[in-house]
């Protein structure tokens, strides 16, 4: 059965040209997508505000107030309601978004990676690397902003603060091997609840200090600059933490579609946080030393216990939808190549994007409690905040470029205009985010590098390692000519030996054939590929190419969203009109070991790094579903 043609490539269109939910359907995708997509940038409203002021020293006057609240006003509405959820939410990748998604879009495998398509594909891997240092920040910066209302209660909670923290975030992390998919049920509700309450709480102090409403015009941003001048543009760096949720709210997409999530914005999260802001704002402007945390001052005291509950119910909710992508993030980065096989546990039958990875998780908690403790308070962790969302930000802006003027084919002249517009907004971001490096900016791109360093090596040992091991044997044609003339002894069975070029003899087989000196019935020589695509129609998901002597050669496509459970999909495989039956197939891998040498290929000690990774990648046969009493490993020697 053929493939797809790897040309029928999707336009970058939106999910809104497929089928659009309706009715109740539509009510209950908007309602999941306000708990999931819009937790971190609804959260920001505890510590963005207080950190313009607080975080700079900034005095807390009337031109100031106005000056930050039109800057935040007009981030949300040109970043978040422009850029992503009237543009960048139209470039999905048959319905899947995110930066790995638009990598895949912008260099598809069927063109030329030339110098620049190279360069793009660089520049894409690493976005994708520095959202694992902002999703070990937010969790922590989320949190500690939440607990802290305490100490706004009553000085008494003050030693405390901390240890609930670390006792939330170690909670956190320790159920997520159950999955979300019962909690989940509940985060609409709540979230829907957090941004009523906001936006109860704006309006309550709006309407004691309606003069903050003259934030809405422009000019008081402009005139923030100039009465500011070098320090009013490093503020920036705080106001920008009012839309880092941007590039979360593009990795969510796939689950709901467009529609529900631009509803779920427009109706209730915009105007909720609009109207929190603005009430911030007017509580400044009455009392100028709330700067030091208005978001809880605003709240009246009866109000307060109950509130810090609702925070923190809200900031591990925020927490979760990042932890989640992370999953999802290390699992395309699997399935395309960048990263070795790990253990993937489906928590959900239903939903194939409810996964838990044990390793990425415990890594993620070991970070955040270390930088609780490391940096003590949500300022200290704003300061090493937003380094790396703005960097990816900008690497969006880039990309998407590529993706009007290919894609969509607009008009260079039109597409510089407007990408150029979000990236000049973008720069100013990420010059005042350069000034936190020393303050803890460096955190997240060390952990970046360290990514980045880990997907390049796997990507690179990987393409070696094939070289090495298609020179050393024979193509298929020719192994195949080889045991016509020699006539090995045949058992009345099957096997199926995993090898990744379909048109190489596998080492496993040639071994097995050394030193067994026998050959089974029937051989299928089974590769797996993983497609630039986030799925495959079961249709299109396997190829048979007979080759003669009872030997058969299968390619088995899958998405990068989708498992390879190879025995799920060979049984949908038919062979001169009947099924494989997997009951009676024996797997036969090859496992390497592999031997770093000065050979032409990567330097040494990136060669000992890719052989440590690959030691402890998990085994093949784990990853693609094989049952364990089926399969028989047959080791050989590779050097690099």
């Amino acid at each position: 059965m053929a493939n797809e043609s790897s040309s029928a490539r999707p336009k970058g269109k939106s999910p809104d040209n497929h089928e659009v939910p309706s009715g109740s359907r539509l009510v209950l995708l908007t309602l999941g997508a306000v708990g999931i997509v819009f937790g971190d940038i609804g959260t920001s409203v505890l510590y963005a505000f207080r950190e313009s002021f607080h975080g700079h020293g900034l005095v807390a006057n009337h031109d100031n107030v106005l000056g930050v609240l039109s800057l935040i006003l007009w981030s949300l509405i040109i970043v978040i309601a422009i850029k992503y959820l009237i543009f960048v939410l139209r470039a999905d990748y048959d319905g899947e978004g995110g930066i790995l998604a638009l990598t895949a879009l912008v260099s598809p495998r069927n063109l030329p990676r030339n110098g620049a398509r190279w360069l793009l594909v660089m520049v894409g891997i690493f976005g994708t690397a520095l959202l694992y240092g902002d999703g070990m920040i937010t969790p922590a910066i989320s949190v500690l902003s939440a607990v802290e209302g305490l100490q706004v209660a009553t000085p008494f909670f003050e030693p405390y603060i901390l240890p609930i923290t670390i006792a939330i975030l170690v909670g956190l992390f320790a159920i997520q091997s159950r999955g979300t998919t019962g909690i989940g049920r509940i985060f609409g509700p709540i979230m829907v609840v957090w941004f009523s309450v906001l936006a109860v709480l704006g309006v309550r102090w709006i309407v004691r200090e309606p003069s903050v409403l003259a934030a809405f015009n422009p000019l008081h941003g402009f005139g923030f600059f100039i009465d500011n001048g070098v320090a009013g543009f490093l503020v920036l760096g705080s106001v920008f933490l009012v839309v880092t949720g941007g590039e979360a709210l593009y990795a969510d997409m796939g689950h709901f579609g467009t529609r529900p999530i631009r509803l779920a914005w427009f109706v209730l999260v915009f105007p909720a946080l609009m109207l929190n802001y603005l009430g911030q704002g007017a509580l400044i402007l009455t009392n100028p030393t709330a700067a030091e945390n208005p978001f809880y001052l605003m709240t009246p005291d009866w109000a307060l216990y109950p509130m810090v509950v609702l925070a923190t119910a809200a900031t591990v909710i925020a927490s979760q939808a990042l932890i989640s992508g992370v999953f999802s993030l290390t699992r395309q980065a699997v399935q395309l190549g960048y990263a070795p096989r790990t253990a993937i546990v489906h928590t959900s039958e239903e939903e194939s994007g409810q996964i838990y990875i044990p390793g990425i998780n415990w890594l993620m908690m070991v970070a955040c409690v270390g930088l609780v403790i490391g940096f003590r308070s949500s300022s200290n962790l704003a300061a090493a905040y937003g380094v790396a969302v703005t960097a990816t930000m900008v690497i969006t802006s880039v990309l998407f470029s590529v993706v009007l003027r290919e894609r969509w084919r607009w008009s260079p002249a039109l597409s510089v205009a407007v990408t150029g517009f979000f990236l000049v907004i973008d720069l100013g971001f990420f010059g005042a985010n350069m000034v936190k490096i020393p303050d803890g900016g460096w955190f997240p791109l060390v952990v970046a590098a360290g990514v980045f360093l880990l997907f390049t090596t796997w990507k690179s040992g990987r393409r070696i390692l094939g070289e090495r091991i298609r020179e050393a044997a024979p193509s298929l044609q020719n192994f195949l000519e080889g045991i016509r003339e020699s006539h090995p002894t045949r058992v009345p069975s099957q096997a199926v030996y995993m090898y990744g070029n379909p048109r190489g003899a596998p080492p496993a087989l040639i071994n097995n054939l050394k030193h067994n000196h026998v050959i089974h019935e029937r051989v299928l020589v089974v590769s797996v590929r993983t497609e630039e695509r986030p799925r495959v129609k079961p249709a299109d998901r396997y190829e048979v190419s007979p080759m003669g002597d009872g030997f058969y050669r299968i390619t088995l496509h899958h998405g990068f969203m989708q498992d390879a459970n190879v025995p799920a999909m060979l049984m949908h495989v038919e062979i001169e009109g009947e099924r494989v039956d997997i009951d009676k197939v024996s797997y036969f891998m090859g496992r390497e070991t592999l031997l770093p040498t000065d050979r032409p290929g990567m330097r040494l000690w990136r060669e000992r790094l890719f052989a440590l990774m690959a030691r402890n990648a998990t085994n093949a046969g784990e990853f693609f579903h094989l049952p364990p009493d089926r399969v028989v490993e047959v080791g050989f020697h590779v050097e690099l």
